[in-house]
């Protein structure tokens, strides 16, 4: 199947989306700030730069969304029909990286934490008060290891 843009506009599409500061990402933030919790973003010196750092709670989080991460079941995530084996390739490698990053981190004592985009948008979506009491959880407990979906998994 062919692709029903061309190679420019698809290209112009494509540099257009962001690798950070996505807006799942920001909401994930505020809420986090709103609730007294201070972090850091980005820190280049941890394997997989994750999107939010909690030094004092010694854990980290990542906001992955659905297509780019391979969310498994997840109605935000669906091959496209165009370039299936491109597309099958690039999101196998990034589910293989996303699993060396959680090990290197989880190895290093750090605590690791994903929320799904569909845990923050979309139908399966949990409402504020919900989404932060799951990142309460995750913060102040002992699990080392979070994955927070939404209402559908």
């Amino acid at each position: 199947m062919t692709d029903i843009v061309s190679k420019e506009v698809r290209s112009r599409m494509m540099a257009g989306i962001k690798g950070k500061d996505t807006k799942p990402e920001i909401l994930v933030r505020q809420l986090l700030h709103r609730n007294g919790f201070r972090f850091r973003l980005h820190q280049k010196h941890l394997p997989g730069r994750p999107d939010i750092v909690l030094k004092r709670y010694n854990a980290v989080i990542f906001v992955n969304g659905c297509f780019w991460h391979g969310h498994q079941r997840c109605h935000l995530f669906r091959l496209p029909k165009s370039r299936r084996d491109f597309w099958e390739d690039k999101i196998s490698a990034n589910r293989e990286r996303d699993g060396r990053k959680r090990k290197a981190l989880l190895e290093l004592g750090w605590r690791v934490g994903v929320i799904w985009e569909c845990a923050i948008k979309g139908k399966t979506a949990l409402d504020h008060t919900k989404l932060m009491a799951e990142l309460l959880g995750f913060i102040q407990g002992d699990e080392r290891s979070f994955d927070l979906t939404g209402t559908h998994l």
